[in-house]
């Protein structure tokens, strides 16, 4: 198997024992080595049943801006990121903690805001953010739950350190691939899970599914879940059908549900059924057009009043935004040492925040060394890779950035941690990261491992699909 273009960033599976030279590291050398005993036209052969499978089972995504609005197939690579078991304890403490930082934010500042008064962070930065939801204060959440479920994304830099990215916490999506692809690289290659200690990952629906029951309001002993979708045309369609059949709960829309007396019902042909548990893949604004957007056609309208009464329980909550927000993200550090009392396990990658004068001319001297980002962005949009953007790249960024300094962030470029991959000629190194998912409820836990996201295009930094990235089974072994 030919193997081309390895970087210099570290390679989640190989690495350089001499100048020159390629070899396995310790936790995926039966791997490699049977990677490399496989003749090309049975790998080539893989990958088109690969093709075929996700075919079948219909998982696509739509590509933002593209004028045909036609549903693509996410690309799928056959050769797994691998994590050594102790690594991923160390992942997992710093991501359970994270999470019971980021909720109790939110409980916080929806409530007494003792974060705020205290000064640990700029009050104006929380209250006159878009994200933050006033109409939310006092509200209580079982638990003081607000963020049920999370997206981390993670990435490797530096000698080899974990960084948190970002923090997703509205409708963090990505979770239906993780499974797809083990099922996949089960069914492709069944002998390699026989021969690796590989933790499973497909019990996340039923674990996901128990956490949404965990969270129904007060007295209700067989809660009703639903998934809410915004509809078929949604880039992440898939994803909401997918997970609503694998709970085996209904998937709905806004004009399915309806709101009698503060309490929420679905439209069934048996009539009314009442809804305890909604998890939701709207955003806030269009969640009820009697308190947010009034020319929403996607929510329920009085949902809020609902929410309210505690009648129903909405996962994630309205509001838990403000916690993802990329101009809040350098303070969660600072919320782990107020609010736990501990140490942040997983460091952030360090942060410029634009609003601050100080660091904006920092920021608009050094813009061809830095990634620049939207506080809202996503999906790889709005976004500058200094040392990859041209000079008319910059300039334009520079000019939006002093028009509107408090919508920026920018960052170090890093690079990223690398991964073996195909391409057209042959195995190459890729920059990857990757997405555990953590639910919150009674208890916080996750599926080891979680969403690789790999850049196909080389040299690119970007892992969107959105942006033309692709996806990777991610293996974590019980033992290195």
């Amino acid at each position: 198997m030919k193997v081309t273009d390895l970087s210099s960033a570290v390679d989640e599976l190989l690495h350089t024992p001499a100048p020159g030279q390629q070899a396995p590291r310790s936790h995926g050398e039966s791997y490699w080595n049977w990677l490399q005993s496989q003749p090309d036209q049975t790998i080539e052969k893989a990958r088109q049943d690969a093709d075929l499978l996700f075919r079948r089972v219909g998982i696509t995504f739509n590509v933002y801006g593209d004028e045909a609005g036609a549903e693509r197939l996410i690309p799928f690579d056959l050769i797994p990121r691998i994590i050594p078991g102790e690594e991923w304890q160390q992942l997992e403490r710093g991501l359970r903690q994270r999470l019971r930082a980021l909720n109790a934010f939110i409980q916080d500042i929806y409530s007494e805001q003792r974060i705020l008064a205290q000064r640990i962070i700029p009050a104006d930065l929380i209250l006159g953010n878009s994200q933050y939801r006033a109409v939310m204060k006092g509200i209580k959440m079982p638990f003081d739950v607000w963020a049920h479920i999370g997206g981390v994304d993670i990435v490797r830099a530096g000698a080899g350190e974990f960084y948190v990215l970002e923090d997703n916490l509205r409708v963090p999506s990505g979770v239906s691939y993780m499974i797809e692809d083990r099922k996949v690289m089960m069914r492709l290659f069944p002998e390699l899970f026989a021969r690796n200690s590989v933790a499973p990952v497909e019990h996340y629906p039923d674990l996901l599914l128990q956490h949404l029951r965990s969270v129904a309001p007060q007295g209700i002993d067989d809660p009703t879940v639903v998934v809410l979708t915004p509809g078929v045309y949604n880039s992440a369609y898939f994803e909401h059908a997918y997970l609503a059949q694998q709970m085996g709960v209904e998937l709905v829309e806004g004009q399915d549900l309806f709101v009698q007396e503060d309490r929420v019902f679905a439209k069934t042909t048996r009539g009314p059924r009442r809804i305890d548990v909604i998890y939701r893949r709207i955003d806030d604004d269009f969640i009820d057009p009697e308190v947010f957007r009034a020319d929403s056609v996607l929510g329920v309208p009085g949902l809020m009043r609902a929410i309210f009464e505690g009648r129903v329980t909405l996962c994630n909550a309205v509001g838990t935004g403000i916690a993802d927000d990329k101009s809040v993200y350098p303070y969660v550090p600072d919320m782990i040492r107020y609010y736990l009392g501990e140490e942040p396990v997983l460091a952030n990658v360090p942060t410029y925040l634009c609003r601050r004068p100080d660091e904006l001319s920092y920021v608009l001297a050094h813009l061809d060394e830095l990634v620049v980002k939207e506080t809202h962005g996503a999906g790889g949009f709005g976004m500058l890779i200094g040392p990859k953007a041209s000079k008319a790249q910059i300039e334009e960024f520079r000019a939006r950035i002093i028009a509107s300094p408090q919508t920026y962030i920018a960052q170090p470029t890093l690079a990223l941690s690398t991964c073996p991959t195909f391409v057209e000629e042959g195995i190459a190194s890729r920059h990857v990261d990757l997405r555990p998912f953590v639910l919150s409820g009674k208890e916080i836990s996750m599926v080891p491992g979680g969403l690789t996201r790999v850049a196909l295009k080389k040299g690119s930094l970007v892992v969107n699909s959105s942006q033309g990235g692709g996806t990777k089974d991610t293996w974590v072994l019980y033992h290195a």
